[in-house]
């Protein structure tokens, strides 16, 4: 029994510690491209500690939403940027990278083997049903939208502010580029806008 106890407190330490290292090394890695591989990596393992909690519709969300589209997106983003790594230097250099990839690739498949093992040796079996069935999801809407629904604006407030920040960030003033001035735009007169011209008839152009 203390051999069975010891699978998912060891499963839930080496994906805890795996987390927050990841989380480290978002922040103090000095790639940008680096630091969005790394946070991939630390929601997967996020996704796992929600998976050993019995959340499994919020690791699948974290998983499909976060992995799948939010850092994917920032991937292409930090790699479009002009402070970001040059393509053909991340070419030259993916040899040099190739074993660290793979081993941060082999990491992965091991903490899935090791938690697939775990529940497979436990025996884990589904908590017994309640009376009246319990929606995962549905009380997951319960709690986010009633109980905390407070919160969730003021989260999404949070995110409109820093979205407001990164756009302002991001804009540059380049020379010889035209930018819409809406205010022009809507002083021009009709006789500004719109020329006149009488041409004879044969003498367009061919």
């Amino acid at each position: 029994m203390m051999i069975e106890g010891l699978i998912p407190t060891a499963i839930f330490y080496l994906f805890a510690s795996i987390t927050i290292l990841a989380a480290l090394m978002v922040v103090a890695s000095r790639n940008a491209v680096h630091s969005v591989l790394f946070l991939i990596l630390a929601f997967f393992n996020a996704a796992g500690l929600f998976v050993l909690a019995g959340a499994e519709f919020i690791a699948m969300i974290l998983v499909i939403v976060y992995v799948g589209a939010v850092a994917v997106l920032f991937l292409f983003v930090v790699m479009m940027l002009e402070t970001s790594a040059p393509i053909e230097a991340m070419r030259k250099g993916l040899r040099r990278y190739t074993g660290i990839g793979l081993a941060i690739g082999g990491l992965l498949v091991a903490e899935l083997i090791i938690f697939v093992g775990g529940r497979a040796a436990q025996g884990v079996t589904p908590a017994a049903v309640p009376a009246e069935p319990v929606n995962n999801t549905v009380e997951i809407g319960k709690i986010m939208y009633t109980d905390n629904f407070v919160l969730f604006q003021l989260a999404g407030m949070v995110l409109l502010v820093a979205m407001i920040g990164a756009i302002v960030l991001t804009m540059r003033t380049r020379p010889g580029v035209r930018r819409q001035n809406i205010g022009e735009q809507v002083e021009r007169t009709r006789e500004e806008s719109v020329a006149l011209r009488k041409v004879q008839s044969g003498a367009g152009v061919g």
